[in-house]
């Protein structure tokens, strides 16, 4: 029997996800719980314009406002996967809250988010199930509701949490189900190396172009000292990396990043805080940011950078509070 699959908070990455996994078990066993663009999704379903997969490519799961509504529509009939891929900011209830009714004892929760140490809300929550800690790699970004722009890359890191988990088995499952529908997806024994990976590159990049309202070559071309700034930050994470028991995550790394960015033409990358934050909306910050200092502090770390970086982005993302709640309901 094919698997059923929960994708939660289906934007852009969830889109994507919704047309592979939709290839991989039907339309028909993929449910999308969609929040923003719900009225264009449920309607015409999600239209992917992807350099990799293809343009006009038309996507019609079973899309529901919320994941009680989904357990109703499945007929009582368990979600073997749920893919986590809603961003990770603090919320009431808590995402695991949230998911909870479609959860039964043999599902397994795919956590496919942003930042470090995201993973412990939904063990503690979900003791005995299967859970998969995930790093994605996928350029993509809703033009507007409902349609998808996807760029070259698609490549999902997988590993359980923690890492001596029983549940290999999982891992290896999912992965499987995510080729058979054209995805790409790599098995990890230890996922937080990829995590460390690619925290490198968004607790340095994402607040600082949140801040500068720059793009990351931008941010470079702003200042003599911009790159250093970057460069120091960078070092900064390492050093919580390292302490954390992954010396990967070393200075040849950082050098490669800071490389990377400089063969980038003008005006560079758009990181998602940037995005999120010219857009008004909640930014990641403390799965990005508040997560490696709390991480810091618990290592003795010293990261002075990153502990201002985050003061100023907190105080930028409770802004966009006071600005909905000045709008009013």
């Amino acid at each position: 029997m094919a698997p059923r699959i929960l994708i939660f908070g289906t934007g852009s990455i969830g889109a994507i996800y919704t047309y592979i996994f939709s290839r991989a078990v039907t339309e028909a066993n993929v449910f999308a719980v969609c929040r923003s663009n719900y009225a264009a999704a449920s309607s015409q379903g999600f239209t992917i314009n992807s350099s990799l997969f293809g343009q006009n490519i038309k996507s019609h799961p079973q899309v529901v406002k919320t994941v009680d509504e989904a357990v109703r529509k499945s007929n009582g009939k368990p979600f073997d996967y749920i893919i986590v891929t809603a961003k990770a900011i603090p919320s009431t209830p808590s995402l695991p809250e949230q998911i909870a009714p479609a959860v039964s004892k043999d599902t397994t929760i795919a956590l496919v988010q942003n930042g470090i140490g995201i993973e412990d809300i939904y063990s503690s929550k979900f003791p005995e199930n299967p859970l998969l800690s995930c790093v994605v790699y996928m350029p993509a970004s809703q033009t507007s509701p409902g349609t998808v722009k996807h760029g070259e890359v698609e490549l999902l890191h997988i590993g359980t949490y923690p890492a001596s988990s029983p549940h290999k088995s999982s891992a290896e499952n999912f992965a499987s189900v995510l080729r058979s529908g054209g995805g790409t997806a790599k098995v990890h024994d230890d996922i937080q190396i990829e995590r460390w990976n690619k925290l490198l590159v968004n607790a340095a990049w994402n607040p600082i172009c949140a801040l500068s309202r720059s793009r990351d070559v931008q941010f470079m071309h702003s200042s003599d000292s911009a790159t250093d700034v970057i460069k120091q930050v960078m070092s900064e994470i390492a050093s919580v990396a390292q302490a954390s028991g992954y010396p990967e995550i070393n200075q040849a790394k950082i050098d490669h990043q800071i490389s990377r960015a400089k063969a980038r033409s003008l005006p560079g990358v758009e990181p998602s805080m940037l995005a999120d934050a010219l857009a008004g909306r909640n930014m990641e910050v403390d799965a990005i940011v508040g997560n490696t200092l709390r991480i810091a502090e618990e290592k003795g770390v010293k990261t002075p950078l990153l502990t201002a970086i985050y003061a100023l982005t907190k105080g930028l993302d409770a802004s966009f509070d006071r600005a909905r709640e000045s709008k009013g309901p």
